[in-house]
């Protein structure tokens, strides 16, 4: 299998080949405020003037204020909502000298300045933590939006800035940022296709499973406490897994469902009780759905065609797929319990891999045109249908961000298979993974907690 397969193709081969032979720590504050509205890719640029927090941790350490300032305003930036006020636009102090209580009597200097918003700090410490008190607030009405703590251990001092940039977005626009997400991914740097995990803007690349079996197709709980996927290990016959840091029990699950059936691949629904699953019998694809205990399976899809790729809607209610009904694969939406199938693309001859995007607005898809495939979106109605990243090399497997502003993808641009994400107009890609061999089938992780 190329990365230049689209998924459909990956699970056609899948099923006629059978792939014989092949061997937190954090509180975060409640806003007290109603939140700012933002329209992701409005044209103003909203501005938040942060000050270098108060430093009272011990040990001392010198230029950890200004250290973690800049790591702050660096995950503003990445979430793509705030950006930082430069110093030289500041008329208030560049410093915080304490916590506000009650309202300020500054707030038409840091309007004058540019400031929309105001983010003041003090780091404290523990035996163990890194401690740090923040303050939000809205300067045009003069009002504190947020107040709040966050703890991390002193060796993850950029992990803890991340968070608390996700705070300030969350307090301004009532959304959290994604700095402080993840993004799971196959990776075949090892030598054999392995899930690893990633923070969303690239960092702290880490191997999450290890063996020779060949991995596929991550997933993660809507909690972010394990990540589900798909392995070739059990005698070439794909069976799901779960790769756990918390509280759910790694190794195999749904063993006892379907048991001389491949299960080619799992995706929770948003509540984590319920999956929809992929498997065959005879020859074709159908899509069942099972609770995550292994009871109530239902076959959500009939016939001899070949149906995969399920996407939740984010209320659950409905499920995206790819189907070769019509003769091509082509997208289509069912109720959740299978009933109400509708087409969903007309337009091209191969469309396939649906991503649901958290707010419902949208359908991220792989189309292809010539020998290579794009990504396009389409609103669930099927009225709007437009191209969102278009290259000469193939782009696939997209994968939303949580707060639906941005799309991680694989793309072969490079020669081979490297992760980019880019904002959903089509602006600021960025590479994530480089010379570290193909690199395929991101799946973004829920908000940090």
């Amino acid at each position: 299998m190329q990365g230049t397969l689209s998924l459909f193709f990956t699970f056609a081969m899948f099923v006629l080949a059978g792939l014989a032979g092949l061997g937190l720590q954090a509180r975060a504050a409640e806003p007290s405020g109603p939140a700012i509205v933002i329209t992701p890719g409005e044209g103003r640029a909203f501005r938040a003037a942060v000050q270098v927090f108060e430093d009272r941790a011990a040990p001392a350490e010198p230029g950890r204020a200004v250290a973690f300032r800049r790591e702050i305003e660096q995950g503003m930036v990445f979430s793509g909502v705030l950006l930082p006020l430069p110093d030289d636009a500041f008329l208030g102090p560049l410093t915080t000298r304490e916590l506000t209580d009650g309202r300020r009597n500054d707030c038409s200097d840091w309007i004058q300045g540019g400031a929309d918003a105001l983010v003041e700090g003090r780091i404290t410490s523990s035996a163990t933590e890194l401690v740090v008190e923040y303050q939000v607030w809205d300067t045009a009405r003069c009002r504190s939006l947020a107040r709040g703590e966050l703890k991390r251990s002193h060796s993850d001092r950029l992990r803890l800035a991340k968070l608390l940039a996700d705070q300030v977005v969350a307090a301004f626009t009532g959304t959290p940022g994604v700095a402080g997400t993840e993004i799971a991914f196959i990776s075949d740097r090892s030598g054999a296709r392995e899930v690893y995990a990633m923070d969303a803007d690239g960092g702290r690349q880490r191997m999450a499973t290890r063996g020779q079996s060949i991995k596929a197709f991550p997933d993660w709980t809507p909690d972010g406490g394990a990540i589900l996927y798909t392995s070739y290990g059990d005698r070439a016959t794909p069976r799901l897994y779960l790769t756990s840091r918390g509280e759910y029990k790694p190794g195999s699950i749904l063993g006892g469902i379907l048991p001389k059936q491949p299960k080619y691949r799992g995706v929770f629904d948003p509540s984590g009780r319920s999956l929809a699953l992929v498997s065959s019998l005879g020859g074709a694809t159908a899509i069942y759905r099972v609770d995550r205990n292994g009871r109530n399976l239902r076959r959500l899809t009939r016939g001899g065609s070949i149906n995969i790729a399920p996407s939740w809607s984010p209320d659950g209610e409905q499920i995206a797929f790819v189907s070769d009904r019509s003769g091509s694969p082509q997208l289509y939406i069912m109720g959740s319990d299978g009933t109400g199938v509708r087409r969903l693309t007309f337009n091209g001859s191969y469309n396939t891999g649906p991503a649901w995007s958290p707010d419902g607005r949208w359908i991220v898809y792989e189309t292809r045109i010539g020998g290579q495939f794009d990504l396009w979106l389409i609103d669930p109605s099927g009225e709007v249908n437009l191209p969102i990243v278009s290259h000469p090399r193939s782009d696939e497997a997209a994968t939303w961000s949580p707060d639906s502003r941005k799309i991680a993808f694989s793309s072969m641009r490079r020669g081979h298979s490297d992760l980019y994400i880019v904002d959903v107009d089509g602006q600021n890609l960025r590479r994530l993974t480089r010379q570290q061999g193909e690199n395929l089938q991101p799946a973004w992780g829920p908000f940090a907690r």
